[in-house]
């Protein structure tokens, strides 16, 4: 239920940008915050709440950051300007980076090996499908009814519910020898990330202005910074060997391609659709539904696809960049039934990516650091969005509305497939090494 919420929630303003936009007295720069805070916040943090979790007590983790969402959820509901909205939006992304890295921590505790694994991290990247599916159609549907704002609210209340049950009833689970409190990796890593996807975000107004060249440069020092530190220090935030596990690689590198190819292409192309064809939000959510249903119902029925968790990664991107064949046509004209199929393949595809990713996460670390890697993949994840979403922005920004969209989509085909290949040349390679 964790990753259902946050998920919901991430996606929430999707599909109502321009009416809370107009009712917060948005300027320029406004839409881009009000949809990309919440990736800053989440991207920032989930590597920090990973170690927090393995080390402190996943369930704490979980709890605290239940409870912050909740109350973030009231601030953005009542919000009556675009700084105090945005900085809701920041700390729901905290919050949400709590919540993601100690649930699948808990899962990978809770299902050490085997097919009872592959069975829950199936029915865990079901819910992130599930959450991209409700979040826009609920969305939609209360801002027809009432207002924006009541999903905003709806959040909250879910929020606490998910915060009584699981006190009820989760178990409290962690390392065995929990680590020292790493302040200047924390300290590094967050605010490298902060200013990356600072620059980032204000990047999609233009990348030649001086508060995207400086954040972008910060971004540049605090990380090398963070690598530097971290390679001295005994017990690091981030154990960096991890990288040289091809699996560890494979979790990763396909979690930032979701995020830049998939999540960042798809996050915009409503806003596309409706400034390019007129369509309503709700109109926009149901369409959005044939690709986040089916990827609810692939991740559900993955554990049924004869393949390792690369070959269902490499095939899920093979799928999804076939998918994304049927939205090149949206530059010259809307053909509601090959967008539908495009959409219906790609979540096929992304159904497979996201149990197979998710599954990849925890076996590709120690038994010990299960949420580190569920904080890792999911930065990279939410990293990914936030560059796929300003190279959309980008392409629309320099091509126009309909011909950047294709510009966007032909790119993300040529990511996704040159990533089914790398997955793919992993696995075997893997494979190949573990043979007696």
């Amino acid at each position: 239920m964790a990753p259902l919420l946050v998920l919901t929630n991430y996606t929430v303003p999707m599909v109502t940008l321009p009416q809370t936009a107009h009712d917060l007295g948005a300027g320029p720069t406004g839409p881009v915050w009000i949809l990309g805070s919440i990736a800053l916040g989440l991207s920032s943090l989930l590597l920090v709440s990973g170690g927090l979790a393995d080390d402190y007590g996943r369930r704490r983790v979980l709890l605290v950051g239940t409870a912050v969402l909740a109350v973030a959820g009231v601030v953005a509901a009542v919000s009556t300007a675009v700084p105090l909205f945005v900085a809701a939006r920041l700390v729901q992304g905290g919050a949400s980076a709590a919540m993601l890295a100690a649930s699948l921590g808990i899962v990978g505790h809770a299902y050490p090996s085997g097919s009872e694994r592959v069975r829950a991290t199936g029915r865990y990247g079901a819910m992130i499908g599930l959450g991209t599916a409700v979040g826009p159609l609920v969305s939609g549907l209360l801002a027809t009814v009432t207002s924006w704002r009541s999903v905003y609210w709806l959040m909250a209340a879910a929020a606490v519910v998910l915060a009584a049950v699981s006190a009820r009833t989760l178990e409290e689970s962690r390392a065995a020898e929990p680590r020292r409190f790493d302040v200047p990796g924390v300290v590094l890593l967050t605010l490298g990330v902060a200013a990356l996807l600072a620059g980032v975000t204000e990047g999609r107004l233009g990348w030649s202005r001086p508060v995207v060249e400086i954040a972008l440069l910060v971004a540049v020092v605090l990380i090398a910074a963070f690598v530097l530190v971290e390679r001295r220090r005994g017990e690091p935030l981030v154990d960096l060997e991890l990288f040289r596990r091809p699996l560890f690689l494979v979790s990763t590198g396909g979690a930032l391609v979701v995020g830049a190819a998939i999540v960042g292409l798809l996050s915009y192309l409503p806003s596309v659709l409706q400034m390019a064809y007129g369509m309503t939000p709700m109109a926009t959510a149901l369409l959005f539904f044939a690709w986040s249903g089916m990827s609810f119902v692939a991740s559900l029925l993955a554990r049924y696809v004869p393949l390792p968790a690369g070959g269902r990664l490499a095939s899920g991107m093979v799928l999804t960049a076939l998918g994304f064949c049927g939205l090149i046509g949206v530059a010259s004209s809307l053909s509601l039934p090959v967008v539908l199929a495009g959409l219906v393949v790609s979540g096929i595809g992304s159904g497979l990516i996201n149990s197979s990713i998710t599954h990849l996460a925890i076996e590709s670390v120690p038994a010990h650091r299960v949420s580190m890697g569920s904080g890792a993949n999911n930065t990279a994840r939410y990293i990914g969005s936030s560059l796929g979403a300003a190279g959309v922005a980008l392409a629309v920004g320099g091509f126009g509305v309909r011909a950047g969209a294709t510009v966007a989509v032909v790119a993300c085909i040529a990511l996704t497939g040159l990533t089914a290949l790398v997955a793919l040349g992993s696995t075997r390679a893997t494979s190949v090494a573990h043979r007696p």
